[in-house]
Order: C-alpha cells, then sequence, then structure tokens
C-alpha cells in the first residue's frame, strides 16, 4: 500500500499522539499529503460569549484561534504537505466526509481505548469507522501495560501452544 493522503483525525489527547506521528510517519515515506481533521461543538457564534458575539468578526476570529490550535499539533520536524479541516458534524460522519472530500486512501486514528460499559454506553468511533471507511484504516494504541493472562495448564495432550521455526 501506497498511500497518497493521509487523514488523521485528533482529539488533541495524549491517546491520539502515537496516531499523528504513525500518520506523519506514513505521510513521509510515501510522498503523501496529510490531511488533519479536528471536530469542535460548533463553528458558529454560539460558542461565544455575549460580549464577543457583539463584534461582527468573532466567528472569523474563533475559526482562526481553532486553525491555529490544529497547526500547533504537528511536530516541527513534520515535513509533508497539510490541509486542516475543522468540522462541527458528528465524529464519525466529519471523518467520513473528509475522507471523501479529499479523496484519503487511508485513515490513520488513535483510540481511548475504553472497555465495558464506558464503550458499550459511548461506542467505538474507530470500529465505526472501520465498519464504514471505504478505505483502509490504522487503529493506532498508545503504549499501555501488558494485560494479565490467565495461567494456561498445559498438559501432555493439550501443551497450548506449539512453536516450530526453519532457523
Amino acid at each position: 500500500m501506497h498511500p497518497k493522503r493521509v487523514l488523521h483525525p485528533t482529539d488533541y489527547t495524549e491517546s491520539s499522539r502515537p496516531s499523528l506521528l504513525e500518520a506523519i510517519a506514513i505521510a513521509n515515506e510515501n510522498n503523501a499529503r496529510l490531511t488533519l481533521l479536528h471536530v469542535v461543538e460548533s463553528l458558529g457564534p454560539d460558542r461565544l460569549s455575549y460580549g464577543e458575539s457583539a463584534r461582527a468578526d468573532q466567528p472569523e476570529a474563533l475559526r482562526g484561534r481553532l486553525f491555529e490550535e490544529l497547526r500547533h499539533i504537528l511536530p516541527a520536524d513534520a515535513h509533508v504537505g497539510v490541509d486542516y479541516v475543522l468540522s462541527e458534524e458528528d465524529l464519525v460522519t466529519a471523518i467520513l466526509r473528509t475522507q471523501a472530500k479529499f479523496h484519503c486512501d487511508l485513515i490513520v486514528l488513535g483510540t481511548h481505548g475504553r472497555t465495558g460499559m464506558r464503550r458499550w454506553l459511548t461506542g467505538s468511533v474507530a470500529e465505526e469507522v472501520i465498519r464504514r471507511a471505504p478505505c483502509p484504516v490504522l487503529v493506532v494504541k498508545g503504549p499501555r501495560p501488558p494485560a494479565d493472562l490467565p495461567e494456561y495448564p498445559a498438559t501432555k495432550l493439550h501443551p497450548g501452544q506449539l512453536v516450530q521455526s526453519d532457523d
């Protein structure tokens, strides 16, 4: 696979940092363009205080600040062409719409690693994107301590795991 355009949705959290670095590395290796997407609650005047909304240029000033925040997540040593996208849609819809609009042939996103009841209540953005995206999706997890695995009582008849090597 040699992507020409890589999409990275970010929420600025530490859990999205490893996927950003991976997206940059893939874009560099393939001379691909990177599209950074950040989804916000609103891009309009409803996000402004009463005093701020009195000035006509405030929504544009807010959007400028949001674009500036998005530009600051890129490391200084990242030498890739970048498109910056802000969206106020549902997160999954924003990812899929951005992928289609920019013809991204790879989506690289992070995961918060929610499990159990929290995941059941909130759903998994990564799973939904994987199911619905028309292109490959790479989900990058940040470093975590290894999971505790249950003991497996191996026997002669059921050894649990066998390994062979050609070396």
